[in-house]
């Protein structure tokens, strides 16, 4: 049996995965957890073989809480299963030790042949995000231009800068959700990305600092 211990902030996803998942037949889902302190906790009490680890989470981040696990518990696989394709966290959570980044789009059946395989020694990435890292390795003059671009906007992503503008129109986290194809803990997850970035602890103040900095135009 393959132990497998699921990492995400969202209650949803949690429980969906381990319905899931623990249909498998050589799968056991051995614990639930909603953020990266909790996941160091239950790692260390049930002993998993796998942990399926999400970036954005309070109390403790997916790629400190896999630094953490891959130095206490170097044995445990730790993939990497999120709905952001910033290279950054794809980089930080490599280095930090993980096996496998994953993007929460991926059909469930890929996602449990996934874990087989990083389960048995093999590391996993999408071959989007793997395109990328190569393109940048290749060419990194592309790479100091991606991130002068971003010093501008504290480093805001497209998708973040859209959320942005949707909220400086007023849009709840429930359309911002229908009109973004996103699901409401996804648009959670983003703004308090953003907040982070712009180091503000609310809507109003998040779209003042966007606006006087120019980030966002003025309406």
């Amino acid at each position: 049996m393959i132990k497998v211990l699921i990492v995400d902030d969202q209650e949803l996803i949690r429980v969906s995965l381990s319905i899931v998942l623990g249909g498998e037949a050589d799968f056991e889902i051995v614990g639930l957890a909603e953020h990266g302190k909790m996941a160091i906790d239950l790692t260390n009490e049930r002993s998993p073989d796998v942990v399926l680890m999400d970036i954005h989470m309070p109390l403790m981040n997916g790629v400190e809480a896999t630094a953490h696990i891959k130095n206490q518990f170097p044995e445990v696989k730790v993939m990497i299963l999120t709905t952001f394709e910033e290279l950054a966290y794809v980089r930080d959570a490599l280095a930090a030790g993980a096996e496998g980044y994953l993007l929460k789009a991926i059909q469930l059946t890929d996602l449990a042949a996934g874990i087989r395989l990083v389960h048995h020694g093999g590391t996993l990435i999408t071959q989007e995000i793997a395109k990328q890292l190569i393109s940048q390795w290749v060419n990194p003059s592309a790479q100091s231009k991606e991130v002068k671009g971003k010093k501008d906007n504290y480093g805001l992503t497209e998708r973040e800068l859209e959320i942005l503008e949707e909220i400086s129109n007023g849009a709840t986290n429930r359309e911002i959700a229908r009109r973004l194809f996103l699901t409401e803990g996804t648009v959670k997850n983003y703004i308090s990305n953003i907040y982070s970035k712009l180091e503000v602890t609310g809507r109003q103040k998040a779209v003042f600092k966007a606006k006087g900095e120019g980030i966002i135009g003025e309406r």
